[in-house]
């Protein structure tokens, strides 16, 4: 009690005590993140002088995200955004000071060249319809900021304002490059030197002692000598900052126990069980697999296979399985088997001869709420089916009238062929469609029903016959029981409390575990070799906190855990010594042993130094400059490029090559044939230049920008 006195006699002290200390903790945060006071929180990125705005950018994301879809990531969508920024930031300085702009009937030519494939703005002719984007646009200002389907998205006015800039930028963009590309050629000069370089040859004797000579283990490299190299050849060793990390995998895998449980539960839905009823307070009996008399409702409650109701080919089925499965007969079984992560039976439901392929024309009658419905579409479901019946009816009187009447059909394309869908294998058309052609004969006439309208069908033909049958298979997934995940957990729980006091290393060696090292991870990777997409990884290894040798648990996909150690840090700038070995030390390496080599070499001609070094001498026909390969040692354009100095019968002397040391004698010359006019290669060579061109310049321009990009902050 008399402590609580205390406490209550000093309380105004300790709240001011808790608030300095809340203050300070703010005050801390701030000073040490400075972007704070700088306001860059809200900057994405800046390049060249221009800020890239944290709303806007996010907004961009968004949009893409939505356009590519589940599979499509925020990362992947964040990357396709910022190269379309710097694109547009770097070569928008280009126009500005050429001046270049997009005037309004460009933009509307533009506009028509981006939006003519969308049947939005299409007339009944097909045909681009200006009135109709007009109308368009009119309307997504009028609902904003509500969004309106256009094609497969749904889009507000503010993302069509985005869309309409981006179409006036590939535009400016497509002027400037046209316009550079205009002042790319090659004189006739650079063509006869192209012909000369791929025409003129030399045949040549040589010997090459090869580096593999000499073992490796005699050549001692330090670790000062490849800290020299990389010094000497700077701007091959320029590295981004980046991380590397170990990390052991903790998988939530079925185990061998968890599949048989699976398989026998499989089995066991084979037959009848007995089941209480918690409503009638009685026991019922189910039905099993073998006795269900409503098959597709069992396979769809049960299986994690839902039923098709289609004949199938015998390919259509796994390889091992096919020749069992098409000796069965209806009403028998084939499994339990493992197939696709589960364990199936699989039942014969039916089983027909169907041609392999038909052809059939017909016409295709829509109504109000079908796939083939437009604006245009008046008709009720009933009204519809009316029409198809009489058109029926008008064709089997006259066959000859089936291609008057297709004006009534809304399958354009078809239309254009008199209505004919040409040789079409069983799984190519909507069910309905499919039954109907492959399941009668040449010749018939039927009204078929379909998501896309009701169909007026004449079978023109049909080719082939096989077996197929009508399957239903009843599958579960092959999943980690609650068992085997619990001891995932487990095991991820004590690895992590052993390495609080021991090396990671030696902790997964004690329990076996496999450590998997991850090197040059940079800031905006997002997916990590054996774990797919990690972002969250990515970012815990580039915080500022985090330091070699800390650790982290993360949840991996598909089920299990990761434990992730910091193994090193990599500043920006030049590669060390550790990391540059592996590309380093096999050309130092190469070095040496050409002065080794050198050292031992006797003789001045080819002939001697192939019989002093036991080597053989080798000879290599037309061999030209564009194509610097030797016959027998393979590309050497140091060595060709050599050769092509010398007279006939003059010798180089000895050169260091990618795989050894030569020394090559030129036995015959041949010059290129002299052209009349070397116009054609010139265009050639121009065209190359063309197409290389505009991702040349780009790149270019793009490394001289001052960029400063802050997106690992945000994403």
């Amino acid at each position: 009690m008399a402590v609580l006195n205390k406490i209550r006699q000093r309380s105004v002290f300790l709240i001011a005590i808790i608030a300095l200390a809340l203050f300070a903790f703010v005050l801390s945060d701030l000073f040490r993140n400075s972007t704070a006071f700088s306001g860059s929180q809200d900057v994405i990125a800046t390049i060249e002088g221009e800020d890239i705005h944290r709303e806007s950018f996010m907004s961009q994301v968004e949009m893409v995200q939505r356009q590519m879809g589940p599979n499509g990531t925020s990362t992947q969508a964040m990357n396709r955004v910022w190269d379309q920024e710097v694109r547009k930031v770097v070569l928008q300085k280009q126009f500005e000071e050429l001046g270049l702009s997009v005037e309004k009937d460009q933009m509307r030519e533009l506009l028509k060249q981006n939006l003519a494939s969308i049947p939005d703005f299409s007339n009944e002719a097909g045909v681009f319809d200006e009135n109709k984007l007009n109308e368009f646009i009119a309307n997504l200002k009028a609902i904003s900021p509500e969004r309106a389907p256009l094609g497969n998205s749904m889009i507000n006015y503010s993302d069509w304002v985005e869309s309409e800039n981006s179409i006036a930028v590939s535009g400016q963009q497509q002027t400037y490059f046209n316009m550079i590309k205009a002042g790319i050629s090659s004189t006739l000069g650079e063509a006869q030197v192209e012909y000369n370089l791929e025409n003129e040859t030399v045949d040549l004797q040589y010997v090459q002692v090869p580096y593999s000579t000499i073992s490796d283990s005699l050549v001692n490299i330090s670790k000062s000598e490849i800290s020299d190299y990389i010094d000497k050849h700077k701007k091959k060793f320029e590295v981004e900052a980046s991380r590397d990390i170990n990390f052991v995998e903790f998988k939530e895998v079925a185990s061998l126990e968890d599949e048989d449980e699976i398989n026998k539960n499989v089995v066991s839905m084979m037959n009848d069980r007995v089941e209480y009823n918690d409503v009638s307070k009685l026991n019922d009996t189910v039905l099993g697999f073998k006795n269900a008399k409503d098959i597709e409702t069992f396979i769809n409650t049960y299986s994690d296979v839902k039923y098709n109701d289609a004949f199938v080919k015998k390919e259509s089925f796994p390889t091992t399985i096919q020749d069992s499965l098409f000796k069965l007969g209806v009403g028998e079984y084939y499994g339990p088997y493992k197939d696709g992560g589960m364990y199936k039976m699989t039942k014969i439901v039916a089983e027909k001869n169907l041609p392999d392929s038909v052809k059939a024309r017909h016409i295709l009658i829509p109504f109000l709420g079908s796939r083939s419905a437009t604006e245009e579409t008046i008709q009720t479901e009933e009204q519809a089916k009316a029409t198809a019946d009489s058109l029926l009816k008008v064709i089997k009187a006259d066959r000859k009238k089936f291609v008057s009447l297709l004006d009534f059909s809304a399958d354009k394309v078809s239309n254009e062929k008199e209505g004919v869908l040409d040789w079409y294998a069983y799984n190519a058309m909507v069910p309905a469609f499919r039954d109907y052609t492959f399941e009668n004969k040449t010749g018939d006439l039927g009204v078929v029903k379909s998501d896309f309208g009701f169909h007026v069908i004449e079978i023109l033909g049909q080719k082939g016959e096989s077996k197929l049958i009508k399957v239903a298979t009843l599958g579960q997934k092959i999943e980690a029981s609650e068992r085997t995940i619990d001891a995932a957990f487990n095991n991820v729980s004590n690895f992590e409390i052993a390495i609080q006091d021991k090396d990671f290393q030696e902790v997964a060696k004690e329990k076996d575990l496999a450590v998997k090292p991850v090197n040059g991870m940079k800031e905006l990777d997002e997916n990590i070799p054996g774990l797919g997409s990690q972002r969250p990884i990515v970012r815990w290894a580039f915080e500022d906190g985090t330091k070699v040798g800390d650790t982290k648990r993360f949840s991996i996909p598909g089920g299990g855990y990761v434990v992730v150690q910091l193994s090193g840090i990599n500043k920006k700038g030049l590669m060390s010594v550790e990391a540059a070995s592996a590309t380093v030390i096999p050309e130092i390496r190469k070095e040496k042993k050409a002065k080794m080599i050198r050292e031992k070499i006797k003789g001045t001609t080819v002939e001697e130094i192939a019989k002093n070094q036991n080597v053989a001498t080798t000879n290599a026909s037309a061999v030209n400059m564009k194509n610097p390969t030797l016959s027998g040692a393979g590309l050497e354009p140091k060595v060709v490029g050599a050769a092509f100095g010398l007279k006939v019968g003059e010798s180089t002397g000895l050169i260091d090559g990618d795989k050894g040391v030569y020394k090559v004698k030129v036995t015959n010359k041949t010059e290129a044939p002299k052209l009349d006019n070397y116009q054609a290669v010139a265009n050639r060579l121009t065209t190359a230049r063309v197409n290389e061109a505009q991702t040349k310049v780009y790149n270019a321009l793009k490394e001289a920008a001052d960029i400063e990009d802050h997106r690992a902050k945000f994403y």
